[in-house]
């Protein structure tokens, strides 16, 4: 890892954008009142948003922009407690009221939802009630989460107070090796920087191996920013970006729109990891930085494998632990769990034969939704237990008992494992 300095007067690409928002040139730990382009709520944080906006603007008032505010339901369905069920009833009727998108059940979980349904655009600020909100920034996107109650003040406002961020770019340079994925790069970087090296930063994501990356790819790295403490994690917009856009969004020509770059000249700095040898990665618990490559990794007997979330629960994802698997069944006491990100995730894997090799392999696959990733629903661990997920998180109750173990690892780590029943090395199947 190596770091560098820069002090000049040009712009970041986040500062670029917030100027924008805000009407007016900014730079880095400045105060501004920004202009927000699009809003998101679940059916977990949702509720409380609602709350503070009718205690802000009066139960009569209306949201600022109902074409600019989505809501979805992911972490509870369906229904899965009286309390989730009068939660989705409250958020359907203030939708219904308000004029505002209801994706409901069924649709995905949000992070993917709002960047496939093109709900997200380049040089756009967008706000979620959802720390990992920083997945959209794959897109070019200043994209962030927020509380509930600062999205309360959006609702009733469409703006927003903000202090504009440093920049820290983040060079991923050379070549991914064959089963090293991008998970694995992301934490590799957020094992050496730590949980908080990079706390309010905008992170922007650059280099040789960031540029040759998927947007499904990049949605991976930009969603596990904030598990460095970065405040938005950014992929400059390229042709990659623009042909993943074209089609999901009405007005094409809005893509290109858009588009900022940092300047040469501009205030940040700047640290750089060359992937070209790297080996997969395994973040122990109970921290997202306590991570090893695998070969560091003691045998570890799995009780469950958690192949989905936000994270790694698009298609390339499942198709990729599906090779690993190489139609075997899998380890006789491990409970596989898979769980697309979206039903349009869902019907890819339908339409390509995925759901009937997990299942045939003794797989659970399940509709799109958070799953296990947050503990509810279904999927929880019981004291003892050990996991291997793919999702971002591995603190204490995180998946279920607070004596329950979790590890984080890529699609192809988990793949290999469910079939050995232990951490395994993909490269060794």
């Amino acid at each position: 890892m190596d770091e560098m300095a820069f002090a000049m007067s040009g712009q970041t690409l986040s500062e670029k954008i917030l100027s924008i928002a805000s009407q007016k040139e900014v730079h880095a730990g400045e105060f501004v009142m920004a202009d927000i382009d699009g809003a998101m709520i679940h059916d977990i944080t949702g509720p409380l948003a609602v709350k503070g906006f009718y205690e802000i603007a009066g139960r009569d008032a209306r949201v600022w922009d109902p074409a600019k505010i989505v809501l979805l339901f992911d972490h509870q369905v369906p229904a899965d407690s009286l309390k989730a069920a009068e939660n989705h009833i409250m958020l359907r009727k203030f939708a219904q009221e308000q004029g505002i998108l209801n994706y409901d059940i069924f649709c995905g979980v949000c992070h993917q939802v709002m960047p496939e349904k093109g709900h997200v655009l380049p040089g756009q600020i967008i706000l979620g009630t959802d720390s990992h909100t920083c997945t959209y920034g794959a897109l070019g996107a200043f994209a962030t989460g927020v509380g509930s109650t600062d999205m309360s003040s959006v609702f009733a406002t469409g703006k927003l107070w903000f202090m504009v961020p440093k920049t820290l770019q983040i060079m991923i340079e050379g070549r991914l090796p064959s089963r090293v994925t991008s998970k694995d790069a992301v934490l590799k970087i957020i094992g050496d920087i730590g949980a908080d090296g990079a706390n309010y930063l905008a992170c922007e994501f650059l280099g040789e191996a960031a540029t040759r990356m998927s947007i499904p790819e990049r949605m991976t790295v930009s969603n596990m920013a904030i598990e460095m403490g970065a405040k938005a994690g950014i992929f400059e917009t390229d042709e990659t970006t623009i042909k993943y856009l074209e089609g999901r969004v009405k007005d094409s020509a809005a893509i290109r729109e858009g588009i900022v770059r940092t300047d040469e000249d501009a205030a940040f700095t700047r640290k750089s990891w060359n992937v070209s040898d790297l080996e997969p990665q395994i973040a122990l618990p109970h921290n997202v930085d306590n991570v090893l490559p695998i070969s560091q990794v003691p045998e570890t007997k799995l009780d469950q494998v958690f192949l989905g979330s936000c994270t790694n629960g698009r298609f390339e994802d499942l198709l990729l632990a599906s090779q690993m698997m190489k139609g075997e069944p899998v380890a006789k006491g491990v409970r596989m769990i898979v769980v697309p990100a979206s039903r349009e995730e869902y019907m890819k894997c339908l339409h390509a034969g995925l759901i009937e090799k997990f299942m045939e392999a003794g797989a659970m696959f399940e509709s799109a939704c958070c799953g296990p990733c947050m503990g509810g629903s279904f999927g929880l661990l019981g004291a003892g237990e050990r996991c291997l997920s793919t999702s971002n998180r591995n603190f204490v109750g995180r998946q279920g008992s607070p004596q329950a173990f979790v590890y984080l690892c890529s699609p192809a780590t988990a793949g290999a494992s469910a079939i050995t029943g232990y951490i395994t090395d993909p490269r060794e199947i």
